[in-house]
């Protein structure tokens, strides 16, 4: 995937509404986990970027949370 391409949509997202701002304030992160800011970003980054396959958020070098999309679950 071209950086470019993925940059484009992403800075406008850290730069409107995660950079120097209250988290729980934005609608959507009222509970601004790590786990929960992922998904929050996959919902908004998915329909312009359709070969998105996952979204990684480093805590700390050590810690970071790696979320692919929602999980479907067939039913019997």
């Amino acid at each position: 995937m071209d950086f470019a391409e993925v940059s484009k949509f992403v800075k406008p997202l850290l730069d409107n509404y995660l950079d120097h701002y209250l988290l729980n304030e934005i609608e959507g992160l009222e509970n601004p986990t790590s786990e929960n800011i992922c998904i929050w970003l996959w919902e908004k980054l998915k329909p312009q970027l359709p070969l998105l396959r996952k979204i990684t958020l480093h805590e700390t070098c050590t810690s970071a949370c790696i979320y692919e999309g929602p999980r479907h679950v067939a039913s019997k």
